[in-house]
């Protein structure tokens, strides 16, 4: 059996989405500092890879899942409530109603939260679902306001989009960056913990998928 270096095992698991140069991971680095490009946000990523040790085990309290969790959702990527569902949960896209309640335990139930983003499901994704799914997302967002389940899905669907985009693609991820400007100018403080977000997106749509006329300018 042939031994295979770590590096390479990780690589083979888990493909570069994005290019990334090779740099010092420590010289001029402040993580007080928002990245402000998304070459500064993966060098992030970088230095906070490198501190990571090679194997770690998670703690897991079995009492804190729910058991026999299933979602119905058809294999079909035009099948936009679903997906919408499966993203975002059930709660969520009733507009925050709540049901009845009932004699269960307590614990994490992803059909009401939304499942997260996780590399098993978004490496499955060809780029036709990729997009669809984004113009799902998308189109919520064009009536509702911003949440953090939505961002880490807008986030994940961006990074699995390959260049160069479809058309369709392309209007597509201007629209989001649109989106995501008016929904910042609603907000009332900077503190706000939705305008790094914001700033992310538009930042990926600006810079990494050159549509540099919706990007911010320089202050």
């Amino acid at each position: 059996m042939a031994w295979v270096p770590a590096e390479s095992a990780v690589e083979e698991l888990m493909p570069r989405l994005l290019p990334v140069e090779p740099c010092d991971l420590t010289e001029g680095f402040d993580p007080s500092v928002p990245p402000r490009t998304p070459q500064e946000y993966l060098r992030r990523v970088q230095i906070e890879a490198a501190q990571c040790p090679d194997v770690v085990v998670a703690q897991i309290d079995p009492k804190k899942l729910k058991r026999k969790q299933s979602v119905n959702i058809s294999p079909k990527s035009e099948d936009e409530e679903g997906w919408k569902k499966f993203c975002l949960g059930e709660k969520l896209c009733a507009d925050g109603a709540v049901g009845p309640a009932t004699n269960e335990s307590p614990g994490i139930d992803y059909v009401q939260i939304g499942f997260p983003p996780l590399l098993s499901i978004v490496s499955r994704m060809n780029q036709a679902t990729v997009t669809s799914v984004l113009e799902y997302l998308s189109n919520w967002f064009g009536e509702r306001d911003f949440t953090p389940e939505l961002g880490r899905w807008l986030y994940a669907l961006l990074a699995c989009l390959e260049k160069p985009l479809l058309p369709e693609a392309h209007s597509l991820i201007r629209q989001l960056a649109r989106r995501c400007s008016e929904v910042r100018l609603l907000v009332d403080s900077k503190d706000d913990e939705r305008v790094p977000a914001l700033n992310l997106l538009i930042c990926l749509v600006s810079r990494y998928f050159d549509q540099r006329d919706l990007a911010d300018e320089p202050s």
